[in-house]
C-alpha cells in the first residue's frame, strides 16, 4: 500500500499536460478580462466614428441638394 502511494505521488508523466492546461486557462480567462475591461472605450470610439460619419453625409447630402 505505501509502495503504490509513493510511486503515486512521483510520477511525472502527467505534469506537462497539467502546466500547460493550466496555462492555457490563464491566458483565456485574462484574454476575457481584458476584452470586458475595454468594452466601454471600444463602444465609445464606435460611437464617435458613427457620429461623424453621419455628420459629414449629412453635410454632403445638404451641400449637394439632397440627392442620395
Amino acid at each position: 500500500m505505501f509502495e503504490c502511494a509513493r510511486r503515486f505521488w512521483g510520477e511525472e508523466e502527467g505534469q506537462d499536460l497539467i502546466e500547460y492546461s493550466l496555462l492555457i486557462t490563464f491566458i483565456a480567462i485574462a484574454c476575457m478580462w481584458f476584452v470586458g475591461a475595454g468594452h466601454d472605450s471600444v463602444n465609445g470610439i464606435w460611437t464617435t466614428a458613427n457620429n461623424s460619419i453621419s455628420g459629414a453625409r449629412v453635410a454632403a447630402g445638404a451641400g449637394s441638394g439632397g440627392g442620395d
